[in-house]
């Protein structure tokens, strides 16, 4: 049974759901449209931003999911919190900026999203950062919501499986944005998406969507051979019309000075995988293991920094196949992408 049957989808093909923007309903639209299985962004969204989304989806009546942050994670440290918020202090004066050296810390309104989506049930529910109370995912499936869990490693995926999800998302290392680690702290050895698949499948017998890497249609080919149930775009559909990409972020994804990409937690406290830039060789090396108090430390700072056009110092999110994101319609890429198979 591949996933693309699994989730009542044509294609073999899931758009990977990027808080922040990017994922807008239009985007998520558009892939449904195509044949493809959308993503509601719900990190970082207001419940009711969130649920007015869902609203949308569904009124297309096909299959959809949210994808949820799960809270959690290390208190963070004070004095290194502290220490951060001096060195920053000379970003946030470009912009007359106050930086608040009180960490602030939340769970994503974790209690309200989950509350509204036990009470609005949605076909598939995704879990990133971590595993919530076992009572949770249960919840989720005696109201017909299948739960997926986003893992790294073949430890978390077992992790995921004895906690009861449905299936899993295997996130490689080059995937851009997040990573879906259920550990902030740890150090991320680079790991290739598909060498990642084969030992999650090995480790457990749940349906797995691959992440991580994809650059054109042969890699989603040699991902789907090597049993993966779909494969997960983000970074090529960041260029796309539908896209809520900003305007900063998209002119930096075809911008020849920005040739790379690494993980940083320079600018929320997790890593994250970004075109490299000024703000991380600045930064990276003090970056605190802080989510999500970074996070809010930074959030005014990257906001101003993307009206002004100012790519230094905003979070250019992007995996390694950013070269590859093309513009047009997201149906184009997609179907391009389904292609291969």
């Amino acid at each position: 049974m591949t996933i693309g049957s699994w989730l009542g989808t044509l294609l073999p093909l899931v758009a990977a759901p990027m808080a922040g923007g990017p994922s807008s309903v239009a985007l998520m639209t558009a892939t449904a449209r195509a044949g493809g299985f959308p993503f509601v962004a719900g990190g970082y969204k207001a419940p009711e931003a969130m649920a007015a989304e869902v609203d949308e989806l569904r009124a297309l009546g096909g299959p959809f999911g949210v994808n949820l942050f799960v809270p959690g994670g290390p208190a963070p440290d004070r004095a290194a919190f502290g220490a951060y918020v001096e060195e920053l202090r000379p970003e946030a004066a470009v912009y007359d900026l106050r930086l608040d050296p009180e960490p602030v810390l939340d769970d994503d309104d974790w209690s309200a999203k989950l509350a509204h989506l036990l009470a609005h049930p949605v076909p598939v529910v995704s879990l990133t950062f971590g595993l919530p109370l076992g009572s949770d995912i249960e919840a989720l499936q005696r109201r017909g919501t299948r739960v997926l869990a986003g893992v790294t490693t073949p430890e978390e995926a077992t992790a995921a499986r004895d906690a009861g999800v449905d299936g899993l998302v295997a996130q490689g290392t080059d995937a851009g944005g997040h990573s879906a680690t259920h550990d902030p702290a740890r150090t991320l050895e680079p790991v290739a998406t598909g060498a990642l698949l084969r030992a999650v499948r090995e480790a457990v017998g749940l349906p797995v969507i691959a992440a991580g890497g994809v650059d054109g249609p042969d890699a989603v080919r040699a991902l789907l051979d090597a049993g993966a149930a779909a494969v997960a775009v983000g970074t090529l559909l960041l260029r796309t019309d539908e896209a809520g990409t900003s305007p900063t972020h998209r002119a930096a994804l075809a911008d020849p000075r920005f040739d790379e990409t690494v993980i940083t937690r320079a600018f929320t406290g997790r890593p994250a995988r970004a075109l490299r830039n000024g703000f991380i060789d600045r930064h990276d090396a003090a970056a605190p293991v802080a989510y999500p108090a970074v996070h809010h430390l930074t959030r005014a700072l990257r906001q101003a920094a993307g009206r002004a056009g100012d790519a230094d110092r905003l979070h250019l999110w992007a995996g390694t196949g950013f070269r590859s994101a093309p513009t047009g319609p997201a149906a184009d890429v997609v179907r391009w992408l389904a292609g291969a198979r």
